[in-house]
């Protein structure tokens, strides 16, 4: 039987900035991992792919013909599904190597199999090759999670899917219900209205996307209502049931899924993607092993330094509920490894950005305007147009913003939002400009390439300022 320092379950980001960061420090290490390839939900069926996916349309759509007849949208959509699928296959199988790369080249183990534990310091990882037994001082469950699939619906893999199966669709869609305007949900959503399909998107809170910026959240409603996305905002779906079509009814696959809202609405359309809530992956984990419970959702519960209830057992990423990003995944992998080893390492978990990867895009950090205004900080609020900044003009994006808060005493930013072309990368800057505490005087003073997008936070910086002084 193997022993070893640290077993990481699980070789998504979390897992694998753990496996590396205690690998740094010397330790011997091991990655369990379920799946034959490398990388988690993030490589293999969730943030990769479905960015890929996202890029490739924006090409596409760049190169399409002005005035399409119906027979040319029929036939390039029949075959558009399965060419936007290929062209992802790439870019996920080099993420797959780069992760496989990065393990072996620390020294890191990699042992495929289903992890369960035995008793709080082994492991066996159960593969159709047999089982292995592990024994280790520490654990890391690392294990993600995966889309939430209520037994209320009957989930075909065809019909009625998550996105766990958007990937397998061969042919797209005339029409699809898309429940849930969450990120996910929203993400694709905006995918297949771009690609022609008609999507309504259904969602029980009054707006997309509620912890956004609400102008933000607003600018994204209008652009997807103007792109052709029907919003059915504050309506729930009580049931959700596939029938034969009937009368006039097309589909793509002879089915017609019917979505019944609370308000007795009834929704059809060929298919229905249910973006609803995640669960965490701990199904079969052997949790009441070790004395550890994941609650209604999956999730376990770990204190400030991910730590479970277990001492020598921590856990990170998804399983352990919000933030549930990659990125924030990664840091909490290197803060674990960090803690276990008695490694001194810090980091700024208040100036996160987020990116949501929707057409258009949308990121943010620090502060919403809801949210000081709850707490009673005075601010004001900078705002550039991409239509005032050159380089708007030069991508093609007039309808793109960049916000900027503002303390009205001390000056210092208290948050950046921005909606548009870049706008993930465009948010960075602002996150610096957050964690060393720079006040709007650095932006108005600052010299910026031009063109750039970056020019917004100068443009921004002088509209706020100009609030300021009442001018």
């Amino acid at each position: 039987m193997a022993i070893y320092d640290l077993c990481v379950i699980g070789s998504g980001p979390g897992g694998q900035k753990a496996a590396i960061q205690a690998a740094k420090l010397g330790k011997r290490v091991c990655i369990v991992e379920k799946q034959q390839t490398l990388g988690g939900v993030t490589v293999n069926t969730g943030t990769i792919p479905s960015k890929a996916l996202r890029e490739a349309i924006l090409q596409m759509l760049g190169n399409r013909s002005a005035m399409p007849s119906e027979q040319d949208f029929y036939e390039a959509r029949n075959r558009t599904m399965s060419e936007l699928v290929a062209s992802c296959q790439g870019v996920m199988h080099n993420e797959i190597q780069m992760v496989d790369r990065h393990l072996r080249s620390n020294g890191i183990e990699i042992v495929h199999g289903f992890g369960s534990f035995i008793d709080d310091h082994h492991v066996d990882a159960i593969s159709d090759g047999g089982t292995r037994h592990i024994e280790a001082e520490h654990f890391v469950i690392a294990v993600g999670s995966k889309p939430a699939k209520p037994d209320s619906i009957a989930f075909d893999a065809e019909d009625i899917i998550t996105s766990d199966e958007v990937f397998r669709m061969g042919v797209l869609p005339h029409s699809m219900i898309v429940v849930g305007g969450g990120v996910i949900g929203t993400e694709y959503a905006s995918m297949l209205s771009a690609l022609g399909v008609k999507v309504t998107l259904v969602e029980g809170r009054s707006r997309l996307l509620d912890f956004v910026d609400a102008e933000i959240s607003e600018a994204l409603q209008y652009n997807l209502r103007r792109g052709g996305m029907t919003l059915r905002l504050g309506e729930k779906v009580v049931s959700i049931r596939a029938s034969e079509p009937t009368g006039q009814a097309r589909s793509v696959n002879n089915r017609i899924v019917e979505a019944v809202l609370e308000s007795d609405k009834v929704l059809r359309a060929d298919a229905l993607l249910y973006a609803i809530g995640r669960q965490g992956a701990t199904d079969g984990l052997g949790l009441n092993k070790v004395g550890l419970k994941a609650d209604e959702r999956g999730r376990i519960k770990v204190n400030q330094s991910y730590q479970t209830e277990v001492e020598h057992i921590y856990a990170c990423g998804d399983v352990i509920g919000f933030p549930a990003l990659a990125s924030t995944s990664m840091e909490q992998g290197r803060m674990v490894a960090c803690s276990m080893f008695g490694q001194s390492c810090r980091s700024v978990p208040q100036e996160i950005p987020y990116g949501i990867y929707s057409i258009p895009e949308i990121s943010m950090v620090g502060w919403t305007e809801e949210r000081l205004t709850k707490e009673g900080i005075p601010y004001e609020a900078g705002i550039a147009q991409y239509d005032e900044i050159a380089r708007g003009h030069l991508l093609g994006d007039t309808t793109g913003q960049l916000k900027m808060l503002i303390h009205q005493e001390s000056h210092q930013i208290l948050g950046v939002h921005a909606i548009g072309t870049g706008a993930t990368e465009l948010i960075h800057i602002g996150q610096a400009a957050i964690a060393f505490n720079a006040t709007v005087d650095y932006f108005v003073n600052a010299v910026f390439n031009y063109p750039t997008l970056a020019e917004c936070y100068k443009v921004a910086a002088l509209n706020g300022l100009n609030k300021l002084r009442g001018m």
